[in-house]
């Protein structure tokens, strides 16, 4: 078997494939489709059996022919990156010691969502913080891999907003939280770890501004108030007796 090669694969904002040898780093250009695929499933599935991979990514053809692919994909990894794919008895995976940024990223959050996890430890990657698992891809497994990662990564910055906050580091906090408004404008929890970081820092102007602007939102595009919990951050504001304004009429 071919030793392992020092090889990083990339699946947020797109394919992209590196293998390193003699100490420096060389992008593999031109790899046909199926082989991208081929090396993007592995990467996101562990160690899956060759009768599941070839259904997942031929599953239009008759089983046969999606085996042949699968074959014949194989036999372009070697032939390009030497030791890229451990083949083990009737299942298929990266070569140990193969790096992956989309796993890079979930150990970041896994560990950011841990409660015992030091603040310091967990600073967000610059790219995996906002980047999209293989855009233009619509295969189904990447699509059910792109919302997972995607709710990982909104559960990861607001938990990281919090320990951010906690850590008295409200700068880094707030644009934590508003990495997550960014990613899902919609979503009420990445709005209440605004306001949290807000209140905590003492910026009741500012708490109120968000809950403001989160409520307008909520009734200019889904017809609907803020939840109970988000009311409740706001309610020692007695954020009643000021003037509220009028919600934009839902279109």
């Amino acid at each position: 078997m071919d030793p392992a090669p020092a090889a990083r694969v990339a699946l947020l904002d797109g394919f992209a494939l590196e293998c390193s040898r003699g100490g420096s780093a060389t992008a593999v250009d031109d790899l046909p489709r199926g082989v991208q695929r081929l090396i993007a499933h592995l990467s996101l599935g562990g160690h899956p059996c060759r009768s599941a991979i070839a259904g997942q990514l031929w599953p239009d053809v008759p089983e046969e022919h999606a085996h042949g692919s699968l074959r014949s994909a194989l036999w372009r990894v070697q032939k390009v990156v030497p030791g890229l794919v451990d083949v083990s008895g009737g299942a298929l995976g990266l070569a140990e010691g193969v790096r992956v940024d989309v796993r890079e990223f979930t150990d970041w959050a896994r560990r950011t969502l841990d409660p015992d996890t030091v603040v310091d430890d967990v600073l967000p990657p610059a790219v995996g913080s906002r980047a999209e698992l293989l855009p233009g891809w619509d295969d189904d497994w990447v699509l059910l891999a792109r919302e997972r990662l995607r709710q990982l990564r909104l559960h990861a910055l607001e938990a990281l907003a919090d320990k951010l906050a906690d850590a008295g580091r409200h700068g880094d906090a707030v644009q934590a939280a508003y990495a997550a408004v960014g990613t899902e404008p919609l979503r009420e929890s990445a709005h209440r770890a605004v306001v949290r970081v807000h209140l905590a820092e003492g910026n009741t102007a500012e708490a109120v501004r968000a809950y403001e602007a989160f409520r307008d939102l909520l009734a200019r595009e889904l017809g609907v108030p803020p939840s109970p919990l988000m009311e409740r951050l706001i309610m020692p504001l007695r954020i009643g007796s000021l003037p509220a304004r009028a919600p934009t009429a839902v279109r």
